[in-house]
């Protein structure tokens, strides 16, 4: 049996301007079976969550380059 979708996320590689996105919006309004297109405003939510995944990355790659700097 294969699986059924309900909801395809699409994740934009940088915040867009609304007037920007317009164009890309409409063209996934046109593809065969969408039933509706909402964008999701870029806050202070999402500018947190992005500098705390930063800051994880940039961590990880310390304790890769400098693995004895964590036993002190």
């Amino acid at each position: 049996m294969t699986d059924r979708y309900h909801t395809l996320t699409v994740t934009l590689e940088k915040d867009t301007r609304d007037d920007d996105a317009e164009h890309l919006i409409n063209a996934i309004q046109m593809m065969r079976g969408v039933l509706s297109v909402a964008g999701e405003v870029a806050n202070m939510d999402t500018h947190m969550a992005e500098e705390r995944a930063r800051h994880e990355l940039g961590q990880k790659i310390l304790d890769v380059l400098y693995p004895e700097r964590r036993k002190r």
